[in-house]
């Protein structure tokens, strides 16, 4: 016989005592913590141990009794309770059975680290020998079997028990019926037998013996043999509650000698069933007024057995000794009139290697007197006579038996049941959570549900510590609390439920996206071994048959009938198949179900965090039992979002004092229970605090997706989903945390951007009105949950979806202000400076954004007016509201150094001071344009200021080069406008010509200086054709000067060769372009004509011939702007197909046209042309044949030409089609074409 587990003795002095700090452990006592390894073992089997912990204090030598010591009489110190043996020897049993249903979750509690991954197996020592021995037993076994990932957690389960407590109770009705279903129909109970308990006295006694052997002896009655046996029964049945959560039963009231025991039962309240540190933001899980029983771990020492391949996490309670040999021996008794067989070989020696004892001390006697002992090397008891067995075999039979169970017991959560009846070879497994779906419901109490969630709940808790650094261990998360979910009831367990949502929820990271690898190992993130049941939510039952291993004769006969194997999940036909090497092999497939959802869109991520969140918070408000005075809601009746058509100003200053007072705020007063009745300090409260947190980042992450997808109705719908889960966070928070202050101010950062976006994109109102007030029932449940603590309208301000652009902007710059606020408050001042500078950023361009909104505005009063009136009063508002929100976004700039939109202000505010100046246009009595105004004049000096501060602030184009250009073309444009205004309304009446001429060429140089010729960009045909137009105007102003000039001769002379200078750079420049054939002809028909009046002033024949032939070699070059225009009217006239008469005279149709060509122009200086070019020719002609000298060859030869140009010139049908007279043209000019 195997010594009893209960039989506590000192633990193993193994190595050098050395301790590793694992955690503290959860049962009570006074535990010494170990991490020691022997590997022991004949050259056949690899066996290692390491010893977790252990509750004992050093091994102390055993006594040696003397030959003829009669056991049957007491030792003085009996029953009496001891530091060597512990609380388990004060019974005559030494029974450690009360831990016995539940004793592998006591170790998985402890353990928490090995549990899902480094361990096969939990289990007492006293399971894992009797499953080892099936094949050579024909007691029965009876097991409840459970997994949580690869892990088993093996128990004995005594159906005795069970099946007598039913018939007391009631409780297990279901389980009984089950039982004579599957196994016996005649179930009788069957007691143990007088000598059962006499052999367990012995047994006892020498263990006191060995430990003091010289006290007071008496001798043993009947009655005392009776009343041990009646205190076995009773402690035994003490070990069955009626239900997990009922209170200490009645049969643990009378356990009188079990002090120690009912006290740490008491102790095992679950207090705190899972630690994680506070900045993983996990909640800390409390199970209040629960007492779970039989969950402490009560082995004296705790062993991590690896025996071959199989890691093992083993519970014994084996007396050890000091002595002998070796630092650690066992002790055994046994009768000499009873050889050892094999049954009792395996025990010795699994006890032995399980607990790294590498001797074994036998005390032999005959009818309880002492005769010898005997020592054994634990290698050598496979080889002891009449005990002789293969260490091979019992290898094979371990890793067959792990096979079957790992390939047949897949789904987490559920009881299985593993049973072989006594005499049978048939080992049969049992889903009992499957056969308690057949029974009526409410007869279904699983006492092994509560348990088995907690240990999947705090197994995810520990996985989840470690899911940072690795975050394959997502899908196994997810697994173990879905299964865990599963398993409660909500009524019963909210706590735990609403916990186990929250930490689903964290699985789904909103910042980040997972990376290819990460992504892949989230995929096949499930446990190696572990399965879920989407269809199981029944709670489990517990049944099961159990005798004493070993030499006792089981108290089970064969079954009364034919057992029926269709129940059965599985089946081992004969034991004798477990020993066949691999005859088990676990080939099971990891399901879907156990893959993490892994998704690249981030709308659906948050989807599945919101879910969570909404399951945790309905958890949550069914558990707090004071009734909320709120009316009951509907969740299928949405809940409406109002939007608000308001002006800026109006009502909204209220809110806006709200919300910077809600944003300032840093502490809130909560003294009194909530608005839905929680008590601060609560499960409740922490909870809610954790949830409403959770989905507020939730919706700001889909409102922030949303605006990328410029999907601005929804983007605001979600800020507003966000900022009201805030708002009822603040409404139950005590205290409001920096981070939680910074995720508050980014979410006004972006209600801000939002408002922003929806006031620069009016034209789609409609759809963002859609979008803003559609609703999903998750969302409308959980604005339901959020109105259990509070009103939520503290940021609705912020949030109204506004039909005023300006509205918008407003609430935009307050959104700014307010997160401003905050991130500049004392709480957060030395945090976030990256957040505080792009947030300083947000609030020069809101700035910005109102500028030119109000600039904008004043533009569009300006070009309404019908009459130009004096500048109005309302102008005048805007121009100051504009520029006082430039000047206080260029401050915010500067505040961050940011030159680039420093330099966009001033380029704005330019801009702005130019609207100025054409406010202050001059008009006169008749209606037209008066002289160039002193006005005009300061705010075009202005806004030229303005833009070469945004050049300076800049410094060069290397700094940005795209804001660069764009001032460079502002100035530029603003230096032309002025010169053509001092050029085309010329102050004569204030100023004189010469200054005024002066004036213009400065501003019109300075205007070609910012004129980029040379850097290629989509701007330069631009500047290409502001400089050419630069030139044409400065020529025209000398050509007029040079015509109007009188008297002083150097000073005409100046003025042609300027003429002819920008008259020739502008032809160069408009040739250069090809969308400019009008302005090339008009130049060139201007430069042709101040050729003509220079002819005029000359008197010599020779003169005035070469000044002709040089003026038809300009008319000759109009030919490049002839073919544009030809060009231009052949598009035009395949696209409207118009026939060519009609374009010639309906030159209206010229704003019909997509070519861009101005045909009234076209035919205003083909008016010119033709005179022009006929003059030229026939002034030509009579110069060259009334010359006195004789013509050369080369001069008849040009006559002759012009004679034939200028005929055809006037023969020329002046009805002819706009076409027609173009190629005409086109065909005379190449004819003078040398």
């Amino acid at each position: 016989m195997s010594s009893p587990p209960e039989d506590r003795e000192p633990g193993i002095p193994l190595m050098d005592n050395s301790k590793e700090d694992l955690g503290a452990p959860a049962c009570t006592g006074d535990y010494t913590k170990h991490d020691m390894t022997v590997c022991l073992g004949n050259g056949e089997v690899k066996s290692c141990a390491v010893v977790k912990y252990s509750a004992a204090p050093p091994p102390t030598t055993y006594a040696l009794l003397q030959e003829k010591t009669d056991l049957k009489l007491p030792p003085a110190n009996w029953l009496r309770e001891n530091p060597q043996l512990g609380s388990a020897g004060t019974t005559v049993l030494g029974s450690s059975s009360k831990s016995k249903p539940f004793s592998s979750f006591g170790m998985a509690y402890d353990f928490i680290d090995c549990i899902g991954d480094d361990v096969d197996v939990v289990s007492d020592s006293e399971n894992i020998k009797k499953l080892l021995k099936i094949p050579y037993s024909k007691s029965h076994v009876s097991m409840a079997v459970h997994r949580v990932g690869r892990t088993l957690l093996l128990d004995e389960l005594d159906t005795q028990e069970l099946l007598r407590r039913s018939s007391q109770t009631g409780d297990w009705t279901w389980l009984k019926e089950i039982y004579q279903r599957l196994i016996d129909q005649k179930w009788q109970r069957k007691k143990k037998s007088k000598e059962h308990w006499y052999q367990k006295a012995i047994l006892s006694k020498f263990l006191y013996y060995s430990i003091n052997g010289d006290g007071a002896a008496k001798p043993v009655t009947e009655d005392m043999i009776e009343e041990d046996e009646e205190n076995g029964a009773e402690e035994y049945s003490s070990s069955w509650p009626a239900t997990f959560t009922s209170t200490l039963s009645e049969a643990e009231e009378t356990d009188t000698p079990k002090q120690e025991s009912g006290a740490a039962d008491s102790d095992f309240a679950l207090g705190q069933v899972t630690s994680v540190p506070k900045e993983q933001n996990l909640p800390t899980l409390f199970i209040e007024g629960e007492n779970i029983q039989g969950l402490r771990n009560n082995f004296v020492r705790n062993i991590m057995w690896t025996f071959e391949d199989i890691h093992m996490l083993v519970g014994s309670n084996m007396p050890i000794f000091g002595g002998g040999r070796y630092p650690a021996v066992s002790l055994r008794l046994r009768d000499s009139n009873k050889p050892i067989n094999i049954l009792t070989g395996i025990d010795y020696w699994l006890d032995n290697l399980m607990c790294n004892v590498p001797e074994l001390v036998m005390c032999f006697h005959v009818n309880g007197i002492v005769q010898k002992y005997e020592m054994i090397k634990t290698e050598e008891i496979p080889h002891l006579e009449n005990s002789t067995f293969s260490t091979r075999v019992v290898k094979d039979i371990a890793q067959n038996i792990l096979s079957f169970l790992k390939s047949n017991c897949t789904k987490e959560g559920h009881t299985y049941w593993l049973f072989k009846a006594s005499g049978s070879d048939i080992v049969k497994l049992y889903d009992l959570t499957t056969l308690c779906e057949e029974a009526e419901e409410e007869k279904c109490q699983n006492p092994f549900t509560l348990p088995v969630a907690v240990l999947l709940y705090k197994v995810a808790s520990n996985l989840m510590l470690k899911a940072s650094q690795n975050r394959k261990h997502y899908g196994k998360i997810r697994t173990l609390l879905l299964n865990c979910v599963k398993l409660l009831d909500l009524e019963k367990h909210p706590q735990i439920i609403a916990s186990a949502y929250y930490m689903l929820s964290e699985l789904f990271q909103l910042d980040e996206l997972p990376d290819e690898d990460g992504g892949e190992s989230l995929r096949a993130g499930g446990s190696e071994d572990s399965y879920s049941d989407e269809d199981r939510e029944e709670e489990e039952g517990e049944d099961d048959d159990l005798t004493e291993d070993g030499e006792e004769i089981g108290s089970y006969s064969s079954c009364s009938r034919p057992q029926d194997d269709s129940k059965a999940v599985a089946v081992i036909r004969s034991v004798g198949e477990l020993s066949v090497p691999e005859k088990y092999k676990s080939t099971h497939q990891i399901r879907p179900s156990c893959a993490f959802p892994v998704s690249q869109d981030k709308e659906e991520r948050c989807r599945h965090v919101l879910s969570y969140v909404l399951k945790g918070l309905k958890a949550v408000d069914g558990s707090i039992k004071k009734e909320s005075d709120l009316p009951s809601a509907d969740p299928n009746t949405p809940i409406p979002l109002k939007y608000e058509d308001g002006g800026a100003n109006g009502a909204s200053e209220k809110g806006i004092s709200l919300l910077l007072e809600r944003a300032e705020s840093g502490q809130v007063d909560q003294n009194n229970p909530t608005r839905s009745g929680m008590i601060p300090g609560s499960w409740q409260h922490r909870m809610k605090l954790q949830l409403f947190l959770k989905a507020s980042k939730a919706y700001y992450i889909l409102s922030d997706a949303a605006t990328n997808l410029l999907k601005y109705g929804r983007a605001l719908r979600y800020i507003k989903l966000s900022l009201q889960c805030y708002d009822a966070y603040c409404s139950v928070s005590e205290m409001l945390h920096p981070h939680v202050l910074e995720f508050h101010s980014q979410c006004l950062s972006l209600c801000g951007d939002i408002q922003l976006m929806l006031a620069q994109n009016a034209s789609n109102r409609a759809a963002y009105l859609e979008e803003y007030s559609y609703q999903t029932i998750d969302d409308q449940e959980i604005l339901h949950s959020l109105h259990r603590e509070s009103s939520c309208q503290d940021f609705s301000m912020a949030t109204d979806l506004a039909m005023d652009p300006e509205y918008q902007l407003f609430v935009s710059s307050r959104c700014y202000e307010a997160a401003h606020e905050l991130l500049i408050s004392e709480v957060l001042k030395d945090q976030s400076s990256n957040q505080l500078s792009q947030l300083v950023k947000r609030l020069g361009n809101i700035c910005n954004e109102m500028g030119v909104y109000y600039m904008n505005q004043a533009a569009a009063m300006q070009t309404e007016k019908q009459v130009k009136k004096s500048v109005s009063a309302a102008e005048q508002d805007l121009w100051r509201k504009s520029f006082s929100l430039f000047e206080k976004g260029m401050k915010d700039f500067e505040t961050i150094r940011d030159s680039t939109n420093t330099a966009l202000l001033l380029c704005n505010t330019g801009r702005l001071m130019r609207i100025c100046a054409q406010a202050h246009c001059p008009v006169s009595a008749d209606e037209s344009r008066g002289e160039f105004s002193p006005d005009e004049a300061l705010y075009y000096n202005k806004s030229i200021d303005y833009y070469l501060q945004a050049l300076r602030a800049l410094g060069s184009r290397k700094s940005h080069s795209a804001v660069w250009d764009s001032v460079n073309w502002e100035l530029s444009t603003t230096y032309f406008t002025l010169a053509t205004l001092l050029q085309d309304y010329a102050p004569l009446s204030r100023k004189a010509q010469e200054q005024i001429e002066r004036e213009v060429t400065d501003a019109m140089m300075k205007s070609l200086k910012y004129c980029d010729l040379q850097t290629e960009s989509p701007r330069q045909p631009l500047y290409q054709y502001r400089a050419a137009t630069i030139h044409h105007r400065l020529a025209s102003m000398y050509h007029s000067c040079f015509r109007n000039q009188v008297g002083d001769e150097h000073l005409r002379k100046q003025h042609r060769s300027l003429a002819e200078l920008h008259y020739s750079k502008a032809v160069s420049l408009f040739l250069s372009l090809k969308d400019a054939p009008c302005e090339l002809l008009r130049t060139l028909l201007e430069r042709v004509a101040f050729t003509e009046f220079t002819m005029a002033g000359q008197s010599s024949s020779v003169a005035k011939l070469k000044s002709l032939i040089g003026a038809i070699e300009i008319m000759s070059e109009t030919r490049y702007a002839f073919q544009l225009i030809h060009k231009e009217l052949l598009e035009q006239q395949a696209e409207t197909e118009p026939s060519a008469a009609e374009s010639a005279h309906s030159p209206d149709r010229a704003s019909d046209s997509t070519s861009g060509l101005d045909l009234q122009e076209v035919l205003k200086l083909i008016g010119v042309f033709e005179p022009s070019f006929s003059f030229l020719l026939l002034q030509v002609i009579k110069l060259m044949t009334t010359t006195k000298r004789k013509p050369s060859n080369k001069d008849e030869g040009m006559l002759k030409n012009y004679k034939i140009v200028y005929s055809k010139l006037l023969r020329a049908e002046k009805d002819a089609p706009l076409v027609s007279r173009v190629e005409l043209y086109l065909e005379l000019l190449q004819q003078l074409t040398p």
